[in-house]
């Protein structure tokens, strides 16, 4: 499996930078236009549509269509893992259907005095069966530029 990762100093507090990822209004003013998301339902884990935050248990249903090119792809990703501690937080979600035969993104975030680290890697595989799990190292072509723009972001919303 190949693994993507990015990490960035957000001039902004811990608690700031946490609640903005929490939700799905911060999802979508990260995915770059590019991407041309729809969010089409969010559920959180006791099955209320539209949660506030989006706790261990929620699903997103979205889909996307990468440079109006192709059929939209539609996209399921569901929390799996989310914890606080003192001076840092995380979550951790899991592709559940979609385009990729592997896709875990896990999203950590460090208090660094008055600033944030934040910092994402993305374990995946890309689709081809045999030939897909061959390059799928070469998958960061693709990713940095989505990534790098989601980070330009939240300093953009949030410094």
């Amino acid at each position: 499996m190949a693994t993507y990762t990015r990490e960035t100093r957000v001039e902004a507090p811990l608690e700031e930078v946490w609640a903005f990822h929490s939700t799905v209004d911060g999802l979508e003013a990260l995915t770059p236009d590019f991407m041309n998301l729809e969010v089409r339902a969010v559920t959180g884990p006791d099955g209320d549509p539209d949660p506030e935050v989006l706790a261990a248990g929620s699903r997103i249903d979205l889909s996307m269509r990468p440079f109006g090119v192709g059929p939209r792809t539609e996209w399921t990703s569901v929390i799996t893992e989310r914890s606080e501690e003192e001076g840092a937080a995380m979550f951790h979600d899991v592709m559940e259907g979609g385009p990729f035969p592997v896709w875990e993104h896990t999203h950590r975030f460090f208090a660094d005095g008055e600033a944030t680290v934040v910092s994402d890697r993305v374990e995946y595989e890309l689709p081809g069966g045999a030939l897909g799990r061959a390059v799928s190292p070469l998958g960061w072509v693709g990713f940095e530029p989505m990534f790098r723009g989601r980070h330009r972001k939240t300093r953009e919303l949030l410094e």
